[in-house]
């Protein structure tokens, strides 16, 4: 365990309207953590601040690394990823979709090809690492952006409504991926989802947003 990200008075808006209002919270390590709220209280958005992928308006955010805390956001965005609900896949092949975040790390060769088989064998997709993944369906899109995540073994995964736009039985076969890495204790985890039923089956800590705040966690 231990603490592994905190935010701070976290605010952010668009266009002079409040999305989010100073959200404070401290994430410890191999946890998942599941969002919840109606569509519009800031989920999506506090997830997007807490991967680096957009700045808050105020407020910090801290990643500690050991006992360090970790300031360069370089560093910091190659601990964590981001899977978004619709999963964006390129004109080649599975394995090569799968590889591409270590490809971009600078790691190839065994190692490579090691970790990718791994996690396509996790989300059940390794007898399709030859398939042109374009081909696969929405479900199994979903699960190959997972797969894409895992490879780079990253320390904290973000998840984005990961079965907002998949089939019961996809449904099933990602909470259940999800529910594994949680027994294998693979990243430290946070999920977004509207679903509480979900929200309950998947975490081991539940945050209720509403009005753009943190109101129960």
């Amino acid at each position: 365990m231990g603490l592994i990200l905190s935010i701070s008075d976290i605010y952010k808006s668009y266009n002079g309207k409040p999305v989010l209002k100073d959200c404070s919270f401290s994430f410890d390590r191999d946890s998942v953590y599941v969002l919840t709220g109606p569509n519009g209280s800031g989920k999506s958005t506090l997830l997007r601040i807490c991967a680096l992928l957009e700045p808050p308006d105020r407020g910090e955010i801290n990643y500690l690394s050991g006992s360090d805390i970790v300031k360069k956001d370089t560093e910091l965005k190659r601990r964590m990823t981001l899977v978004l609900p619709k999963v964006g896949v390129f004109n080649t092949t599975v394995f090569k979709n799968a590889a591409y975040g270590l490809k971009i790390r600078g790691i190839k060769g065994k190692e490579m090809e090691e970790r990718v088989n791994k996690a396509l064998d996790f989300v059940g997709l390794m007898h399709k690492k030859n398939q042109n993944a374009l081909t696969l369906s929405s479900g199994e899109t979903q699960r190959l952006g997972i797969a894409r995540a895992m490879a780079i073994e990253p320390e904290i995964l973000f998840l984005d409504e990961p079965t907002a736009s998949v089939d019961r039985e996809n449904t099933g076969i990602i909470e259940n991926i999800i529910l594994n890495m949680k027994r294998q204790d693979k990243s430290t985890i946070v999920i977004t989802t509207h679903d509480m039923s979900q929200a309950e089956r998947l975490g081991d800590i539940m945050l209720i947003m509403s009005e753009c705040r943190i109101i129960q966690g």
